[in-house]
């Protein structure tokens, strides 16, 4: 009661209109009627934190702003407060500072900020009228474009390098593949040779293969072997005459 009718008596004199009914309900919903009447005759300043926004050319731009509220004693009752405020004017700097070419368009006209956010009626709805927003301080943060182009390369970098690594193993295993198989074929070839002499003696206990076709056989895998023994001599002497030691 004591809030109620001091905040009459301080709207009397300030020649607001206020009457017992509307400042009862003020109280009963939980705002200080008092100190509603003393910020319509006395606008408030209400400061920001530091807001971040990043510009179209990838730099961070921080400001903090200064809003200057007076009551509104028609909105208190249902009326948002000044988190409200404060979440409006945040949204509407880092919309300003994303629309904006440059960072320095924003370090060169700051108030361009302020008159964007106050021409919005960020106000609406709530307990107070802003009278005005005005930025208190910018400063330059980080180089946001440069570090996600640099996330990028990396991540690129990293999937080549899984690619790379993926393409190497498919490599060895084709290798190992080709391995086993020539030491398939030549465990088959081994195996094969091993059955000549038992087919031959086969051939010759039959009748099938006689002696003079043995020794003619014999002779020709003899002058096969010479032949190619005199051909890896004749390789090794090109290769000492084609390369001479000094």
């Amino acid at each position: 009661m004591d809030r109620v009718v001091n905040a009459l008596i301080a709207a009397h004199r300030a020649n607001i209109d206020l009457t017992f009914e509307r400042a009862a309900a003020i109280d009963l919903a939980g705002r200080d009627v008092l100190e509603a009447v003393q910020m319509s005759v006395n606008p408030k300043v209400i400061e920001t934190p530091s807001i971040a926004g990043v510009a179209m050319d990838g730099i961070e731009v921080k400001a903090k702003a200064r809003i200057t509220v007076r009551a509104n004693i028609d909105r208190l009752v249902g009326g948002a407060g000044e988190e409200t405020i404060i979440a409006r004017v945040g949204e509407g700097i880092v919309s300003t500072i994303g629309s904006a070419n440059l960072h320095k368009q924003v370090l060169e006209n700051p108030d361009m900020i302020s008159t964007t956010v106050l021409n919005k009626g960020l106000d609406a709805g709530t307990a107070f009228e802003i009278l005005s927003i005005d930025i208190a301080d910018v400063d330059i943060g980080k180089n946001i474009g440069a570090e996600l182009q640099t996330d990028q390369a990396e991540a690129d970098k990293k999937i080549a390098q899984a690619k790379a690594e993926e393409r190497r193993a498919m490599a060895v295993a084709t290798e190992q593949e080709m391995k086993a198989r020539v030491e398939e074929m030549r465990a088959k070839v081994t195996e094969a040779e091993a059955e000549v002499p038992l087919a031959m003696a086969e051939a010759l206990r039959s009748g099938k293969l006689g002696v003079m076709d043995y020794m003619n056989l014999q002779n020709i895998m003899a002058d096969t072997d010479m032949r190619t023994s005199i051909g890896k001599v004749t390789d090794q002497d090109d290769h000492h005459n084609n390369n001479p030691k000094k």
